[in-house]
């Protein structure tokens, strides 16, 4: 087992231990594992499944559904593009396709370097200023490509 698979493994146990017992405990045990490893060990599916009482296809399946829970490693920053209808309808697949071409990635994958993760959003609540990334925590409404430019300059910095 190389170190990082070790050190996976080492926080999947802790999470597992701290969350399995908890009544609704199976988020909290996947935000843990995807905030201290950058991603979710396929691998470990099984073990979790078994430690909260669930099968491997409902665990996926939480896993699949929200976005913010990858089996890939991420990048350290990560950009989501807001692909609802209102976005849609005001340019957000113009944006979309300058973003993948600016970072040189398509949506669900990560910059060569590992500074930059990009993944499709189906609302950011941000509907009357469209159109709208978040970038890390921070949600950026009236994006164009000009706006996301500067926007990368400023969280590359």
């Amino acid at each position: 087992m190389s170190a990082s698979e070790e050190k996976s493994a080492t926080v999947v146990a802790a999470a597992i231990q701290k969350w399995a017992s908890v009544a609704g405990g199976l988020m909290p045990l996947l935000q843990a594992i995807q905030k201290h490893n950058g991603f979710i060990p396929k691998a470990s599916v099984t073990t979790i499944a078994k430690a909260v009482n669930l099968s491997r296809a409902e665990v996926h399946g939480v896993i699949g559904f929200y976005h913010d829970f990858s089996y890939k490693p991420q990048g350290r920053i990560t950009i989501q593009v807001c692909r609802a209808e209102a976005c849609q309808a005001m340019g957000s697949q113009q944006l979309e396709h300058h973003i993948k071409a600016r970072l040189g990635i398509d949506f669900d994958e990560t910059t060569a370097d590992g500074q930059f993760s990009l993944k499709p959003v189906y609302c950011l609540g941000n509907c009357a200023c469209t159109p709208s990334i978040r970038i890390a925590d921070e949600v950026y409404a009236r994006v164009d490509a000009d706006r996301f430019d500067e926007i990368l300059s400023e969280v590359s910095a």
